[in-house]
């Protein structure tokens, strides 16, 4: 499913610039399995993949996860940080063993484009999640050091407004219950490839 973005712009991205996207990922990861790291020329894509972006990509092994490495912030080229979070995603992700090539076979790609993150403003957490927009929203919550995001592909096993911020809440390492007034919180959307 392909979103909008918070500014309701189109989606940039031609089936062709998709293609070019997920054949990078999985060049990017075949190498790492080679024990090299590919080399990429931003220069030599189009123009939609060499704007600066943040991306995640999620890996699946027969339908489950098994890597998800990304970035919230656009600090490179789309094309970099596909490529980048692709390897890491494979062989970075502490969650599991690196990546084999048996496993390599069954591989599943899934990249999100992330929007710019919007600031939340709400005076209560009532009032945030009165705000949220289920399986639209991709959140970003701060709390001192304390920082966790959850995609919007999240909202699949979580599609609780209440439950999405509490698990998102652990997820960050701050209790379940946590409140403060001092809380920030951003939202964004992505653009699912494929």
């Amino acid at each position: 499913m392909v979103h909008t973005f918070l500014n309701n712009t189109p989606s940039v991205f031609t089936p062709s610039h998709k293609q070019q996207l997920l054949q990078l990922a999985g060049d990017s990861i075949r190498k790492g399995l080679c024990g090299e790291t590919l080399a990429v020329r931003a220069s030599d894509y189009p123009e939609p993949l060499r704007l600066l972006r943040a991306t995640f990509v999620t890996l699946h092994v027969d339908a489950m996860l098994r890597g998800c490495i990304g970035t919230l912030e656009a600090r490179r080229t789309l094309v970099e940080d596909v490529a980048s979070n692709a390897y890491g995603a494979a062989f970075r992700d502490t969650r599991f063993l690196t990546l084999t090539w048996p496993e390599y076979e069954r591989l599943d790609i899934h990249i999100s484009v992330l929007s710019l993150p919007e600031p939340m403003q709400f005076s209560s957490e009532a009032d945030l999640l009165a705000q949220l927009r289920p399986r639209v929203d991709g959140l970003v919550i701060e709390e001192s050091f304390y920082r966790g995001t959850f995609l919007p592909s999240v909202w699949e096993q979580l599609p609780d407004p209440r439950e999405f911020l509490r698990q998102l809440k652990r997820k960050a390492g701050l209790p379940a219950d946590y409140w403060s007034n001092s809380l920030r919180v951003q939202r964004y959307t992505t653009e699912s490839i494929p």
